[in-house]
């Protein structure tokens, strides 16, 4: 496709690194038009929140998104770390202080949840589907999109045939570790070749698994713990940690326990977000 506003796949670059040069403090003055990189999302500064740390801006057609302010936006071209301002102004058009749903999106009040529509997105496990659901929960609701789990990417295909994806009925996929070369990118590029592929969208995070979406410092962590291949990533994790690790059960509190430390999309990394975000606009355009 051309002109994605999301860019290129973000295991096609290393998603840490600053865009375009190294990347210089500015102050995220209300009025501000700047783009963030990993989205492609350009706008307006319209209010800045320096107590959660985000900042919301507004497109050409008045449309809102909120971002965590710091790296990651380009401005007039050049990347910048986004810092709030001594003095905040009032916000731009909208009353002081209105609801947001842990997405970050405004809430929407006194509206019943929409009916299911028939595009769904899926999601590999029950982990990834309560983390969406945690984060974009609200959102999702009012958009009538419903998120299934698949157990793994394995049947994929057999799962869109049995769907049968087509206009007004579409799928988005998010899969873990999605890298070049593997078999989760096999059968990704094989449904992307495929007839049904225009109505499938097919994205990937670069973590090993979704537990490491979570920012480890929400759980007192630098950093997620290395483990080997020769592992199973999870139980690795918990063995590293000092959690128990024997049992099924046992990776289900842990699991829980990191699930409970994540309020907004503020405790997940980036590279999620914009897929999330990503395959919501997929399954809900008109």
């Amino acid at each position: 496709m051309s002109n994605d506003r999301y860019g290129n796949d973000v295991l096609g670059t290393d998603w840490r690194a600053p865009a375009r040069g190294r990347a210089v403090p500015a102050e995220a003055t209300v009025g501000l038009v700047v783009e963030e990189v990993i989205t492609g999302w350009c706008g307006e500064i319209v209010s800045v929140d320096r107590d959660l740390g985000v900042l919301t801006l507004a497109d050409r057609r008045e449309r809102r998104k909120t971002f965590p302010l710091g790296p990651g936006f380009l401005l007039e071209g050049r990347p910048v770390v986004l810092t709030a301002p001594v003095t905040l102004p009032a916000p731009v058009g909208q009353s002081p202080g209105p609801r947001r749903t842990a997405s970050g999106s405004v809430a929407v009040t006194g509206q019943r949840a929409r009916v299911a529509r028939e595009s769904r997105i899926f999601v590999e496990g029950r982990h990834d589907a309560e983390l969406v659901e945690k984060v974009w929960g609200d959102d999702l609701r009012v958009e009538g999109v419903v998120v299934e789990f698949l157990g793994g990417v394995d049947d994929l295909a057999d799962h869109l045939r049995e769907f049968r994806p087509g206009p007004g009925r579409r799928i988005g996929v998010l899969v873990d570790h999605l890298v070049r070369g593997s078999k989760e990118s096999r059968i990704a590029d094989s449904i992307r070749r495929s007839p049904a592929g225009r109505d499938v969208l097919i994205v990937g995070h670069p973590f090993v698994d979704v537990w490491a979406a979570v920012k480890p410092a929400r759980l007192g962590l630098e950093a997620w713990p290395q483990v080997p291949r020769s592992e199973e990533w999870k139980k690795g994790v918990c063995q590293r940690l000092g959690w128990p690790h024997r049992d099924q059960a046992d990776i289900a509190r842990a699991w829980q326990h990191i699930l409970s430390r994540v309020t907004s999309y503020a405790d997940c990394e980036p590279a999620l977000l914009g897929r999330v975000e990503e395959l919501i606009d997929f399954v809900t355009e008109p």
